[in-house]
């Protein structure tokens, strides 16, 4: 059987041979579908927030096509249209960096007034906290001096009692017991 192997071989034909088995990329394991047989499962895809800047910036770079459109040809010379191809691509051109400058002011401005108008709330915020701790304060000597009136009024009163317990009345008259 081995004459017959090399015979093969020296005829041409073709032998299989086993590939190496690759390694599988450290991926965690999908989950089982129930009831699909679908080939392709579909996976969500990963949040914004954990994705780094830079890998979307590749991703983008990698799946968007670059468009060229009215390029000239090879071929040395121009034809009489390409000056107003030019001039077309150029209008375009200056339209975009337009429209990009104007896009930059409005947020530019956007920020700007986002940021002063932080500024003046928390400023109303720091006068409102500062009158409301000035209405408390006032409010709280007043009750004090009420309690102060009331706490003086009461002596007066004790005073009086005191007074009418030794004999003598309002009137002038001895007090019987």
């Amino acid at each position: 059987m081995s004459s017959d192997k090399s015979k093969s071989l020296a005829d041409g034909d073709l032998q299989v041979i086993p590939a190496p088995e690759r390694p599988k990329p450290a991926l965690p394991p999908l989950p089982p579908a129930v009831g699909s047989k679908a080939l392709v499962e579909y996976a969500p895809p990963a949040p914004v927030e954990e994705e780094d800047l830079e890998v979307k910036l590749r991703r983008i770079i990698d799946h968007v096509p670059v468009r060229v459109s009215n390029t000239s040809g090879s071929s040395a010379g121009s034809g009489s249209g390409d000056f107003h191809q030019y001039r077309q691509m150029r209008r375009k051109e200056q339209d975009r960096l337009v429209r990009m400058d104007l896009d930059y002011q409005r947020r530019k401005e956007m920020a700007e007034f986002n940021m002063r108008r932080e500024e003046r709330m928390k400023a109303a915020e720091e006068r409102t906290t500062k009158k409301r701790l000035k209405r408390q304060k006032k409010k709280q000597r007043k009750k004090e001096k009420k309690m102060r009136v009331n706490a003086g009024g009461e002596k007066e009163q004790q005073k009086e009692e005191s007074s009418d317990d030794d004999g003598v009345s309002e009137n002038g008259e001895d007090a019987v017991n």
